[in-house]
């Protein structure tokens, strides 16, 4: 009698044990949960940082329209993958020093001030021609990106800078860098065309001054050069390499910016 009047009680306690488990499970469940939102949250909302193309049509609408056709250039850092502020400069006859700084923060204008910073690099005086803007930022990273992976250089942060060259061509310049944000590799990208022009660093191996550069445009074949080490010609070949990647991801990406300004893309 005894053991049939303590089995129940037995019973009893496993089924309340098992109820307190439940019990804490959820709150367990529940804050695991949160915790996976708010970071899938977070990953969203850098990705849904504006883009150069975003930030030139805040310049537009809020400041003026017809900056976006007086851009001398377009910078932003820190990006994960695009940068939380655009800091753009505007050629402006009617401001001390001839050249404007605009910023944009979150879709808004954060700065609008007069500037006697210059952009190095650039021919006094040239601006981007917006009518031969066909790579956002989003295709520049696009690109430096692909060329990364393939060729094994990790990256944390990426920065920008969008200017024209000695010939008057616009240019994305694309500095990848580690966590410590310090560089790993420079890739410079026509902003019309998509051709990789330059490389710094860049590819697994190389060090930083390890520079291989060819402006000519279309298909072009590695070429031998006498004076390279085994370090350079293997950078060389993986340039060229990337040249060709860098082709195939601008005919997805391409974004030409006079239309997007339009609304008719």
């Amino acid at each position: 009698m005894h053991l049939e009047a303590c089995a129940p009680r037995t019973k009893n306690a496993k089924t309340t044990v098992d109820t307190n488990q439940k019990r804490d499970s959820i709150p367990n469940m529940v804050r695991i949960f949160a915790t996976v939102m708010f970071l899938s949250a977070a990953s969203v909302f850098a990705q849904m940082n504006p883009t150069a193309y975003d930030a030139l049509r805040v310049v537009g609408n809020q400041v003026n329209r017809d900056f976006v056709n007086r851009v001398v250039s377009v910078t932003g850092v820190d990006g994960s993958p695009q940068p939380a502020t655009w800091r753009i400069l505007i050629d402006d006859p009617n401001a001390r020093g001839g050249i404007r700084e605009v910023e944009v923060t979150d879709g808004h204008i954060s700065s609008n001030r007069v500037s006697t910073r210059q952009v190095t690099g650039t021919p006094q005086g040239a601006t981007i021609n917006p009518a031969r803007l066909n790579l956002d930022s989003s295709g520049a990273y696009e690109v430096a990106s692909r060329t990364a992976d393939s060729s094994h250089v990790p990256f944390a942060l990426v920065s920008y800078t969008l200017r024209t060259n000695e010939r008057g061509d616009a240019t994305w310049i694309v500095t990848l860098q580690n966590q410590n944000r310090r560089p790993v590799g420079t890739i410079y990208v026509g902003a019309n065309k998509g051709t990789v022009t330059r490389t710094e660093g860049m590819f697994a191996g190389a060090p930083m001054d390890a520079v291989v550069e060819d402006r000519r445009e279309g298909e072009v074949e590695d070429e031998e050069h006498s004076g390279d080490n085994p370090i350079m010609r293997s950078v060389r070949h993986t340039f060229y390499r990337a040249r060709q990647q860098a082709q195939e991801t601008f005919k997805r990406v391409r974004h030409n910016f006079a239309d997007y300004i339009r609304g008719k893309d």
